[in-house]
């Protein structure tokens, strides 16, 4: 069969409904063979960067991984930063790019260059990938992509790049069903589980901090029983918002750099710590790590490079998390555990004592306030997304989660732009039911152009533009450290009218301006005449509305701004 017409046929046995793209010479091969032999859903973008970051949404809803392509060059080139964001948050992807023919290669010459576009996007990709192929072969396709997909899908899930010549693309091959098995986990300590057991059960302050791992594990409802089972507080990541509702009696907060300021003090206050599928990053921990050492910890993690790595002292386990739910319920079956009620009791007085909207007291609205409105008029909305900088930290603070909703945002990577391509590919693989995507004036001029996709496939994404017109995070950064010098976040930088831009791409538009418009400005969005619909929702906030509280950075992770001073400059 045609090798175009082979990958189509892959994609679609895989179980992969659509595939996102911007269209270039160098892929029309396999464009043509999707379209003419399958009934996979072609989306096509308005950038290649787009189009890697609607793959990443679509794989973290779906499980399966996002498939994005990319023509030789620029194209290939501009998929780097999706590429990126997939592998720091272990998000499941296959990128194809097209390449130029292999007669068109350079090789060894010592040229820069032979055929036009020409690019070694392999040398560039390889870095941020779990594996990257030329396939110059025809007969290495099959087992190329089967590779592929087994390395986005096993032990810590991330991208592959694939890049094909064009006359390797039109080439007949031979297909055979030879299919790659996953690999099994590794075996776990029946006495490190009997340790954990007796260590929750001997604990006055246990706390588990849940992560990404948890979704890209696929390990939502056996992390559920694990909870519901140990009775053990939760606080999160920002990555594992999602991971236990907001009204669920054992989650505490968000913890981190901007964490909430109970969760803070919690995470500083427990005497033993359950870290699942959280790397303990610095915006996690704080800079200083020998605070949160003086504790007994248990790391799981289906990486052992990452325990031991920034917090010492942890006790490992390493194992994919399904892997370790399934054991330590083998060996807890018969027993019951208590929740610690003076524990829960504190906890709760801390929350009382130290509400997040409460953090900030701006002129006009409150983004904290807004967010607790909005996801109260959402209870239809399948997905929040949000991009990065201040507003999404307003909305790990206080965004209330229902069961199953879930959340994403760029995190290691951190890359201004993801959440509107990110809304469109989750959308997508919702079957079009309704997400929102948060984002702020600066993130959303970076890919803007995406707006014609939600209007050419009709989706029902609801944009909540939180305008400061600045650059927040970063303002508030030189607020700390640069004496109130705004270079390039308060000078020299402006925003359009979001809700004018919408309009003229076709979406309906408001803007609130006032705290008293907040109410009927979300209850707007899920009206029954525009629940339907692709709306923007512009919120204007003021522009030195700071992100509170964060870390004072240098000290532990219960001194928190604007309380606490830093002693050191940010370096990350």
């Amino acid at each position: 069969m045609k090798a175009s017409d082979f990958i189509a046929s892959f994609l679609s046995k895989k179980g992969i409904e659509s595939v996102f793209e911007l269209s270039g010479g160098m892929i029309t091969h396999i464009l043509d063979s999707l379209n003419q032999t399958t009934k996979i859903k072609i989306v096509t973008m308005h950038h290649e960067q787009a189009a890697a970051f609607a793959a990443e949404g679509y794989a973290r809803i779906t499980g399966l991984p996002g498939i994005a392509l990319a023509t030789s060059g620029p194209g290939a080139t501009n998929l780097l930063t999706g590429i990126g964001s997939c592998y720091f948050d272990s998000t499941p992807a296959v990128f194809i790019t097209g390449q130029v023919n292999t007669h068109e290669q350079k090789g060894d010459r010592d040229i820069r260059q032979l055929g036009f576009q020409e690019t070694d996007i392999v040398a560039m990709a390889k870095p941020i990938t779990k594996a990257c192929y030329l396939v110059n072969d025809p007969n290495e396709l099959e087992a190329v992509f089967e590779k592929a997909f087994a390395l986005a899908m096993s032990g810590r899930p991330g991208p592959v790049l694939i890049d094909i010549p064009m006359n390797v693309q039109r080439a007949q091959i031979e297909v055979s069903d030879n299919y790659v098995k996953k690999d099994v986990a590794a075996n776990i300590s029946v006495n490190t589980l009997n340790d954990l057991i007796a260590d929750i059960k001997l604990s006055k302050r246990p706390l588990i901090l849940s992560g990404r791992g948890i979704k890209a594990a696929s390990s939502q409802i056996a992390f559920d029983h694990f909870v519901e089972k140990t009775q053990v507080p939760v606080v999160t990541t920002l990555l594992g918002l999602d991971t236990i509702a907001y009204q669920d009696d054992l989650r505490v907060g968000f913890i981190g750099s901007y964490g909430n300021r109970w969760a803070n003090i919690s995470f500083g206050e427990c005497d033993l710590l359950i870290v699942l599928g959280s790397r303990l990053d610095i915006r996690q921990t704080g800079a200083d790590t020998k605070f949160i050492e003086n504790r007994k910890i248990y790391h799981i993690d289906c990486e052992s490079g990452e325990i031991n790595n920034r917090v010492l002292g942890c006790i490992p386990i390493v194992a994919d998390l399904g892997k370790f739910f399934e054991e330590f319920e083998k060996a807890a079956q018969d027993l019951v555990f208590v929740a610690p009620k003076e524990w829960l009791t504190r906890i709760n007085a801390l929350r009382t004592e130290w509400p997040d909207t409460s953090e900030l007291t701006p002129d006009g609205i409150n983004p904290n306030k807004f967010m607790h409105a909005l996801s109260q008029a959402g209870s239809e909305n399948k997905v929040y997304l949000a991009d990065v900088g201040s507003h999404q930290m307003w909305s790990a603070q206080s965004l209330e989660l229902l069961k199953g909703q879930h959340f994403m945002t760029s995190g290691g990577m951190g890359a201004m732009g993801f959440s509107l391509p990110a809304g469109i590919g989750a959308c997508i693989a919702l079957n079009n039911q309704p997400v929102v995507v948060l984002i702020g004036d600066g993130c959303m001029q970076i890919n803007i152009q995406e707006l014609q996709t939600i209007v050419r496939n009709n989706l029902k994404v609801k944009i909540v533009v939180l305008n400061n017109k600045t650059l927040g995070m970063i303002r508030q950064f030189q607020d700390s450290y640069f004496e109130s010098r705004y270079q390039s976040t308060y000078w020299g930088y402006s925003a359009p009218d979001f809700a004018k831009v919408a309009i003229a791409y076709g979406i309906e538009a408001i803007t609130i301006e006032r705290p008293d418009e907040i109410q009927s400005g979300v209850d707007w969005l899920w009206s029954e005449e525009n629940k339907d619909k692709p709306q923007l929702l512009q919120v204007m906030v003021d522009p030195h509305t700071n992100t509170y509280p964060k870390i004072a950075f240098g000290k532990p992770i219960t001194e928190m701004e604007p309380f606490a001073t830093p002693i050191e400059m940010e370096g990350t």
